[in-house]
Parts: structure tokens; sequence; C-alpha cells
């Protein structure tokens, strides 16, 4: 596909539009809402229990240590100062064995997540982290959803307001194109190319045998290439069950996304086989919007619906004591979180 094509795809799919565009004629609707609660940063109190209610620089290690621990992978702490093979031999006599993944535990849009295969990858990724990371065990499940939970305080159950099925960036041989002649017949892979071409060099001039898959970006990351496909309409009383017997034992959690790694879908709804891999409070878009099917007229009715779950939940948290955010302190998470963004962008 032509630069110019690419580029008129771009701007004539919604859904890979710089967020600023998506979400600053929607100001009006959030100060509305920061009238409501007479904060512009009420969302502090949506999740009293996460830093800054999970909006941004909240750590993941943070968050898994709230999550029940049958339902998280097998996670540890990794200072970015600690000895690379101490760690290491830490991190396999833990149980955890290669390949495995790091990730940042404090980021954002999988930037700096990596699969692990070998002691020069850690040593590697060690290296060139700028913050302290995670390590976890890689779980085999190989289907990803996003569910997005919302409760209201007082009450003792919650419901889901949105699930979406993340399709990994892949590509399909057919016996005589090369991977990158692949990547470029599809837009979605196309705009992943320079990154994907950093990471794995000349074996995107390889030819797939016809009908094999490869996949070129194994995580459900929107800005990572990842398709979402909203499947609300399959949420059932199972799978409420299962997300509200999760959630109502994390302390002070009320309102975000769950994102889980599963085998089936009738396996998850009942219990079964998966791992809650991430929560995300009040930074958690309900990514079912960001479905092809989905006009953006659509997306800013659901952001609107979910802002006022969560201005909902943060007036009535904050009348039982749970603070805001001070307009000083919240301008500073942002200018943080900007400039971290900015670092593991560079991972």
């Amino acid at each position: 596909m032509s630069s110019w094509k690419l580029k008129w795809h771009k701007l004539t799919h919604w859904e890979y539009w710089p967020l600023w565009a998506i979400y600053y004629p929607l100001f009006p609707v959030w100060l509305f809402f920061s009238l409501k609660a007479r904060s512009f940063f009420f969302f502090n109190a949506a999740n009293p229990s996460m830093k800054n209610g999970g909006m941004a620089m909240e750590s993941k290690m943070d968050i898994y240590n709230l999550i029940p621990r049958e339902h998280i992978p097998q996670t540890i702490f990794v200072s970015k100062e600690a000895n690379a093979a101490v760690t290491l031999e830490k991190i396999l006599d833990s149980g955890i064995s290669f390949p495995f993944i790091a990730k940042p535990d404090i980021g954002m849009k999988a930037f700096g997540v990596e699969k692990i295969h070998n002691k020069d990858d850690f040593q590697n990724y060690l290296g060139k982290t700028p913050e302290d990371f995670l390590v976890q065990e890689l779980i085999p499940y190989t289907k990803e959803v996003g569910i997005f939970y919302v409760r209201i305080p007082g009450e003792s159950s919650g419901k889901i307001t949105g699930i979406v099925s993340k399709q990994f960036l892949s590509v399909v041989g057919d016996g005589k194109s090369t991977i990158t002649e692949l990547i470029k017949s599809n837009p979605r892979s196309h705009l992943q190319l320079t990154a994907l071409q950093k990471k794995f060099g000349d074996t995107l001039d390889n030819v797939l045998e016809a009908g094999r898959e490869f996949v070129l970006v194994p995580y459900g990351s929107h800005t990572r290439g990842a398709k979402f496909v909203d499947i609300t309409h399959k949420l059932n009383s199972d799978l409420t069950a299962t997300i509200n017997a999760i959630c109502t034992r994390m302390k002070g959690f009320h309102y975000g996304r769950l994102d889980v790694l599963y085998n089936s879908f009738e396996e998850l709804s009942k219990g079964k086989n998966f791992r809650v891999i991430e929560i995300n409070g009040a930074g958690g878009e309900a990514t079912h919007i960001y479905d092809p099917q989905h006009s953006l007229l659509f997306a800013w009715r659901e952001i609107t619906r979910h802002w006022n779950y969560m201005n909902r939940v943060s007036i009535m948290n904050h009348k039982m004591g749970h603070s805001y955010l001070s307009f000083k302190d919240g301008r500073q998470m942002l200018k943080a979180n900007g400039a971290l963004e900015a670092q593991l962008r560079t991972i």
C-alpha cells in the first residue's frame, strides 16, 4: 500500500486518530462532570485503593496485590538498578521459565512490553528500561478480552458495561509472499511496519507457507496493531458472576477495565481457565468503542456514559471521605505521565 493510501486510511478511520482528536471535542462534557463534583480531577476518588484512582502513574504491582492471587500470573517486581545475573537466578528459581513477559511497573498502551526468550534478552531489557519493571510467567491462553466493570459504592455487586475481543496482529501465509509483503497488504499491520522491522529484522524476508499464521504482536494493544471487536452482546449472567467474584474482593475498586487471557469464552464465563493480566482504573477506556464497525458518534456516547459512571462513583466515594486530586497535583500527574510515555516509546 502506498504511503498516501496509508495516510488516507488513517484519516478516514477514526480509530487511528490521536487521542486528542477523539477526546478534545468532549471537553465540555468533562467540564460538566467536574462542576458536578466540584473538582476537575474528581477521578481520584473513583478507586480509593489505586493511586490517582488508576488514571495514570499507578504501580501495576500494587494493583496485582489487590487482585485475588489465584487469578493473576506469577509476577516478580524488578528494580531497574538490579543485578541482571542475580535477578535472573531469582526469577528462574521462582518457577518462572523462558519465555516470560517483561513490562514496566508504571506504564501504558503496552509500551515496553516484551517477551523474553533467553538470558541475553533479559540483560538487554534490563539495560534499556528507564523504570522498574515486572516479570511474569507466560500464560498459555491465546485469546484476550477486555471487560469493563462498574460497581456503585455501597452496592454488593456491580455490572459489566462493555466487552471487547482483542485480535492479535498477525499475517497468514500464501506460499508466495514474504512476511513484509503480507504486512503491507493490510493497513492495520502496515502501520506497524517500522516497529516490526526493528523487532524481526531479516525474518520479515521469509516466505510463509500457505495457511500458516505468524503472530506479529502477541499483545492485545490497539496502539500496537490489535483489532478490537465489540462482543458486549455475549454478556451473560455467568460472566457477570465470575467478574463480580473477583472485583468485590478488591477493596476500594469500583470502576475500570479488566484485561483477561482465556481459553474459551464459555470457560471464562464459568470462571475456568483464565488469568487477569491487567486492571486499568479511572484511566481505562471502554475499548469496545474501537471496533471498526462503530462510528465516532457511538464512541462519544460510550465515553460519556462511562464518564457519568465514574463521576457518580467518585462523588459518592468523596462523600465517604475519599479525596479528589488538587489541581496542582493533577497537573503534575499528567506532566509526569507524558514524560514517562515518551520514555517508554523508545524501548
